[in-house]
């Protein structure tokens, strides 16, 4: 069988199992959010966090429980890896040092998990356990809560709350994450994925030298930073190493792992706002965006239009031999498009207009489906963007889902737009403007400024990934970087929050003549002519210096 036939049916049977989990996961998690009674184990949790959790909240209060958990987790993953060497199961590592302990602390905390440091000689278990792998649960869960609130505020009319955060991050993590992640970490186990408490053992090798091999809680880890759209790894190789991901059958359930919930999302969203057809719209572009990247990323990879690459027959360097360049590309565009961070290949080494794509799909904003709730709220403003502009060319007063969309509205989704590509573009340019911050490049040129470039969309849009060869692990990098992930994830949630706030509050607008159908492919293909349009504008001039140039050159 052909490169292209393999990859082809690799990504054909990934299609067919996230379209028939797409149903019944999604209307598990409507189920989760939608339901009155509370379980014993979430109860215990409520009186220990001495919750109200029958009492709903408005969204400042909502959000004021989300960020105080969040400082507080910050604070814990911090304060975890500075005292490690005085905890058990430390591994015999020494502290973190301080400028990488806060960049990693609120790498975790914001879902980014950005990671300056190679795991395996840097964390102890119990901080891969208590702090990394504790915040994989409960960002994911964070995330999903955000998404939930925003479906609420279009679901509610004449009403000031949105749910209840503390209720919301419960049930995600005890009704969704937990279930699911154990199920998950037994079939990895199964495929060889390690999972123990194992310290470091020398192993002799081909050439007559010995190597040091690091054991660990790895399988436990690693199915929640898929399934969450985290993606920090144990070790330093990620999803390439054969302790993280053994074959080619686990590539492709830890692909099925980190796309299961994301394209279940639209369905909780059509149920509970009761129009299953608008979730089905909101699939469908996610689905053509994604489908649309995956092909092109694979084109380009297996195109290899340098010399060499043609000569060997496929752009290898950098790909994951066991896996193949298909295979490799897949899980490169899978995970940008999700901002899961995870990587099975050097992005690094990939062909220009390859590597530009894994950039192009994080600077989407991450929505096609991207991350764990997070791409349902993104996807949920670009509809309303979409929505205005609409409205702005057949000078109608724009409506979504009996909602109207006022000066208000458009200004929260407009700022919700703007935040990410200010962050990615000011970081840039203060990094390229000053020789100190150039010399972490491994490259010069066109591929040095990718390298810079596609760190801060890293950080800014919460994904994590790296263009291998810029160094960061430097106070500098870390602090700016680290405020990239804080600024990028929680500016875009507060924005969110409030817009959920303002739709909640509104009295359902009846359907008229004027009214724009939003679950028809003309607002499909107005939703992603959009989405592309918007990315375009701003960023193409930055692409065009950075893997544009490098590709025509």
């Amino acid at each position: 069988m052909s490169a292209t036939a393999a990859g082809a049916l690799f990504v054909a049977s990934l299609v067919i199992a996230v379209a028939l989990l797409h149903r019944p996961l999604g209307d598990h998690l409507y189920r989760v959010y939608t339901s009155a009674r509370h379980n014993a184990a979430e109860r215990g949790l409520y009186r220990l966090l001495a919750v109200r959790a029958d009492t709903e909240q408005s969204w400042p209060v909502y959000a004021r429980g989300l960020l105080a958990f969040s400082v507080i987790s910050v604070l814990a993953v911090y304060g975890l890896q500075r005292l490690q060497d005085r905890l058990p199961l430390s591994a015999g590592m020494p502290p973190v040092t301080g400028h990488i302990a806060w960049n990693t602390a609120v790498s975790f905390v914001t879902n980014t998990n950005w990671q300056s440091y190679s795991g395996e000689s840097t964390m102890g278990h119990l901080t891969q356990m208590a702090a990394l792998a504790v915040q994989n649960f409960v960002s994911a869960a964070v995330g999903m809560a955000v998404a939930i609130a925003l479906v609420r505020g279009f679901a509610r009319s004449r009403s000031g709350a949105i749910g209840n955060f503390w209720v919301d991050l419960v049930r995600g993590t005890v009704r969704v994450l937990l279930p699911m992640a154990f199920i998950g970490a037994l079939v990895l186990v199964a495929g060889g994925v390690i999972q123990n408490l194992s310290g470091t053992h020398e192993v002799g090798t081909l050439t007559g030298g010995t190597q040091a091999i690091t054991g660990g809680p790895v399988a436990s880890q690693e199915v929640i930073k898929l399934l969450g759209t985290n993606g920090g790894g144990f070790y330093n190789a990620n999803s390439a190493h054969p302790f993280e991901n053994p074959a080619t059958w686990t590539n492709w359930f830890e692909l099925l792992l980190i796309l299961a919930i994301p394209f279940a999302l639209p369905r909780t969203f059509g149920r509970m706002v009761g129009q299953v057809r608008q979730g089905h719209a909101i699939l469908a572009v996610m689905g053509v965006l994604a489908l649309a990247s995956v092909l092109l990323t694979n084109a380009f990879e297996l195109g290899g239009h340098a010399t060499v690459p043609r000569a060997v027959g496929a752009a290898m360097e950098g790909k994951e031999v066991r896996f193949g360049v298909s295979d490799s590309a897949t899980f490169g565009a899978v995970t940008t498009l999700t901002s899961t961070g995870a990587v099975n290949s050097f992005h690094d080494s990939y062909t220009p207009f390859g590597g530009m794509m894994t950039m192009a799909n994080m600077m989407l904003g991450e929505i096609a489906p991207g991350g764990v709730g997070a791409g349902l709220y993104g996807m949920l403003v670009l509809a309303v963007i979409t929505v205005f502009v609409a409205g702005l060319m057949v000078g109608r007063t724009p409506e979504y889902l009996g909602k109207k969309i006022g000066p208000r509205q458009i200004k929260l989704a407009s700022l919700y737009f703007l935040t990410t590509p200010a962050l990615v573009l000011i970081g840039t340019a203060f990094a390229m403007g000053s020789p100190e911050r150039r010399a972490s490049m491994l490259n010069s040129g066109p591929h040095g400024l990718s390298e810079i470039l596609y760190a801060f969309t890293s950080a800014a849009n919460n994904n994590g990934s790296a263009f291998a060869g810029l160094t960061v692990n430097t106070p500098w990098y870390d602090v700016a970087l680290g405020l990239c992930m804080v600024f990028g994830r929680f500016l875009p949630i507060i924005l969110v929050l409030a817009l959920a706030g303002s739709l909640a509050r509104q009295s359902p607008v009846p359907e008229g003549a004027g009214t724009l159908p939003t679950h028809r492919p003309q607002f499909v293909g107005l939703v992603v002519g959009v989405t592309v349009v918007l990315v375009a504008l701003t960023f193409l001039p930055a692409l065009a210096l950075g893997p544009i140039a490098e590709g025509l050159s």
